[in-house]
């Protein structure tokens, strides 16, 4: 089964989405980050993903009380990433309740962090690999890098890392579709469990990944596709159920 994961960014306390990665390009989606991931998991998600975009850009988390509050408030098990670049704020994060953390400059420079975090969680430590045109992007997506997203990929796995959050940064938050074949080619190269994100526009999207679950996609994020009613959440859970 593919898990559908509903996204909750947080910049300076609200929940927005970005386009392409881009911090001024920021639409608002409510001031109250709880209780929209409260709505999420009335809506019957199985899982959040929770992103600090201001920590992603500086390297800090900025959101830890609200995170923790959502952690705590939640029955269903949370995944944070942003800002995370050392072992003690990825320990604090587990500290407050984070079901998974992921991992996204860090992998590329100190790679020993993730290592390390690893062996203290395994199987709970996911690297975020953010990539344009194949190539991966840091510090917010704000930095090009040479590295190419399947090496790092590779390079995860060797480290014991087991799953990865493969986003195509020019498509994120813009609805233009998700890339397919990138996420499928990344899945099958580096052997790693892949969810996918960036772009997802309709339930067309989610059908193409599912169609190709077999190569190692095992979930989707759903970011502004949810928070422009492009896809209803609780409709698209049911019709999968019955996809052949």
């Amino acid at each position: 089964m593919l898990e559908l994961i509903p996204a909750v960014d947080m910049k300076g306390g609200k929940c927005v989405r970005l386009q392409e990665g881009v911090a001024s390009r920021v639409t608002e989606y409510g001031d109250d980050p709880l209780a929209m991931a409260l709505h999420w998991e009335t809506e019957g998600a199985t899982r959040l993903h929770l992103v600090d975009l201001d920590g992603a850009f500086s390297g800090r988390s900025a959101h830890l009380d609200i995170a923790r509050s959502i952690f705590r408030s939640l029955k269903i098990p949370v995944e944070f990433g942003g800002g995370l670049r050392t072992l003690d704020q990825i320990e604090a994060v587990f500290d407050l309740g984070a079901d998974r953390v992921i991992l996204g400059t860090v992998a590329v420079d100190n790679p020993a962090v993730v290592a390390e975090a690893v062996r203290r969680h395994p199987g709970s430590v996911l690297a975020g690999i953010d990539a344009r045109q194949g190539k991966v992007a840091l510090r917010g997506w704000v930095e090009q890098t040479p590295v190419a997203a399947v090496d790092l990929a590779r390079d995860m796995k060797a480290l014991g890392v087991e799953r990865i959050v493969y986003t195509d940064v020019a498509r994120d938050g813009m609805l233009t579709g998700v890339n397919v074949e990138e996420t499928e080619k990344v899945a099958r190269e580096s052997g790693l469990r892949v969810i996918a994100s960036g772009g997802v526009a309709s339930e067309a999207d989610v059908r193409a990944l599912w169609l190709r679950r077999d190569a190692g996609i095992e979930g989707v994020i759903l970011g502004r596709a949810l928070y422009d009613g492009k896809i209803d959440f609780r409709s698209l859970r049911a019709r999968m159920t019955s996809w052949q």
